[in-house]
């Protein structure tokens, strides 16, 4: 996979993951590239849910890519 199919498939991920966490800023989901334990965190936070349920929610998210 070159550079800029990866670069797209970020993308795509990023637009999916603001349509999922419509709470998160686009700025908290650049900065939790690569960080899924913060993701999982900032989920919780912004969702006022238990940590178990935030964990759910973002792997359930993670499986389809």
């Amino acid at each position: 996979m070159n550079f800029d199919m990866l670069k797209g498939k970020f993308n795509q991920i990023l637009g999916d993951a603001k349509t999922e966490f419509g709470k998160l800023t686009d700025d908290e989901l650049k900065m939790l590239e690569g960080q899924r334990d913060k993701f999982i965190g900032v989920v919780q936070e912004k969702y006022g849910i238990a940590k178990e349920e935030a964990e759910k929610k973002v792997n359930e998210f993670l499986k389809k890519y």
